[in-house]
């Protein structure tokens, strides 16, 4: 049995309008199937009437057939459901503070990750003693210099002081790892004096040594990193550099706040401190007169060549800054730089001019201070991730990083910040991005004429009439509706600022 080639063509083409009826939503999809099968029989009888076979007639048909598809999709786009409009998600108000949010916790994972970061927010645990100085000579050119040497410190040490009631000492060498026989990584060991952390007051439990070898504290980065965080180590014995050494304790992270970056702290007796490195040395004072010298002072004291010389007593409390001290001076200066580099005010307003109601007034400046809110814990943990980043730079270059990218970051964030809120509906605050033809050419002189922008609500126009335009719509050319921008008429009032309008077109 074979068919006849119309018959064929006639049923393709019914399995065509019966697969793009499958698009059609189910309520409907009988209906149309009916529609389509009836105008297909009304085609096929206007354009082969004689029922022959004419292939300009069959193209014909099948563009007809084909044509049911783009009708399907009409239909399957007018039966869905009303989605809300991206603009009014995209661009809003709670996005910004929810990208804001996201920034803020990525950062604070960084933070979270580095180890250098995490040992400045452990700083934060350990309190600085107000009696305790640091010692230099007055030709010094920065305190993180060593300037004092073993000798000068056993002369004060055995002196009579009016007022320091004890002395530590410490120096630092460059020497090998541990067990680094050949060329190894090496590291910063401190030869310190044994009431160097008791007089420090660090929370730093020492194991007895009943040995007569010399006791050494490891920092928590040495214990973790070339013993692997092994907690039976306090009291073994271990090779230190060029030294034997029993494992007296660990330095808890962020607790070292003096200068130099020392991995372990080798506690030996005065006499064998006596080098030819120079040191840092650290005194104790409980006097009340020397509370009026302030955080920096000179004092003048004999030296071992039975000279006198001068030196410098700095507070440590004053000079072991933190963190906060660096952000908050950055933000000091990224606020008085900003009005020299961005416009301040929010909107230019008329005197007549609409006024926005007390809710939105409030709405609109909340926002504004939750993105400065949310923009200083995010300048505050970038900067700190920038500055300790690699855990090698020495204290003054961190402190150089950390200033110069909360300074850099805050000023454009606050300039974004104020950007930002201008471009923004007052209503709604939703980005004013749509743009609408407002006015009629032949009223130049009149009216204004030219281009606005508004939100997808519909705002950022209003009319004569004290009710707002109804969303989504658009004043006509004819229309007297006004712009919200400040306009060349006098007459007119508006509640806007014209950097609120992207184009002026007159």
């Amino acid at each position: 049995m074979t068919l006849r080639p119309a018959l064929a063509f006639h049923l393709l083409c019914l399995a065509v309008l019966r697969f793009a009826s499958l698009i059609v939503p189910r309520a409907q999809r009988r209906d149309w199937w009916r529609e389509w099968s009836a105008e297909l029989w009304h085609v096929r009888q206007a354009c082969t009437p004689d029922r022959g076979i004419s292939w300009a007639a069959e193209r014909e048909v099948a563009a007809f057939c084909f044509g049911a598809f783009q009708d399907a999709r009409c239909l399957r786009a007018q039966s869905a459901p009303a989605a809300m409009p991206r603009a009014t998600t995209m661009g809003s108000a709670s996005q910004c503070l929810l990208l804001l949010t996201g920034l803020i916790i990525a950062s604070l994972s960084v933070a979270a990750i580095l180890p250098g970061v995490r040992e400045q927010f452990y700083q934060f645990r350990y309190h600085v003693p107000p009696g305790i100085l640091l010692i230099q000579s007055a030709r010094a050119s920065e305190d993180a210099t060593p300037t004092i040497s073993g000798e000068q410190f056993l002369l004060w040490k055995a002196r009579r002081q009016q007022l320091f009631t004890s002395f530590a000492f410490y120096q630092i060498d460059h020497e090998p790892a541990i067990n680094s026989p050949h060329s190894q990584p090496k590291i910063n060991i401190a030869h310190a004096s044994t009431n160097l952390f008791q007089l420090l007051k660090l929370p730093i439990p020492v194991a007895p040594n009943a040995t007569n070898l010399p006791a050494v504290i490891l920092s928590n980065a040495l214990w973790r990193n070339k013993f692997a965080a092994n907690p039976s180590l306090i009291g073994q014995t271990v090779h230190l550099g060029k030294h034997d050494a029993v494992v007296a304790g660990i330095a808890p992270p962020g607790s070292w706040r003096l200068p130099g970056k020392v991995d372990a702290w080798l506690l030996e007796p005065d006499s064998s401190l006596l080098s030819a490195h120079n040191g840092f040395v650290i005194a104790e004072t409980s006097k009340p007169e020397t509370k009026g010298f302030g955080g920096h002072w000179r004092m003048s004291a004999p030296t071992p060549d039975g000279t006198v010389d001068d030196f410098v007593c700095l507070a440590l409390i004053d000079r072991t800054h933190t963190v906060n001290d660096i952000f908050l001076f950055a933000i000091i200066l990224a606020c008085l730089a900003l009005p020299a580099t961005t416009s301040l005010p929010l909107g230019e307003y008329r005197v007549g001019s609409r006024k926005l109601t007390w809710p939105a007034r409030l709405r609109r400046w909340a926002f504004l201070t939750s993105k400065i809110a949310l923009l200083l814990p995010l300048v505050y943990l970038v900067s700190i991730d920038l500055a300790y980043l690699r855990p090698i730079l020495n204290h003054d270059t961190s402190d150089y990083i950390q200033l110069i990218s909360s300074f850099s970051i805050c000023l454009f964030g606050l300039r974004w910040s104020l950007r930002d809120q201008r471009q923004r509906c007052p209503v709604c605050l939703g980005k004013l991005t749509h743009p609408a033809r407002v006015g009629q050419p032949s009223r130049n002189f009149l009216a204004w004429n030219g281009t606005e922008l508004i939100c997808l609500g519909g705002h950022g126009l209003f009319s004569t009439s004290p009710s707002y335009p109804p969303a989504g719509s658009a004043p006509s050319a004819g229309s007297t509706s006004t712009p919200l921008g400040t306009s060349s008429s006098p007459k007119r009032a508006s509640p806007l600022s014209t950097s609120e309008r992207l184009s002026l077109t007159v």
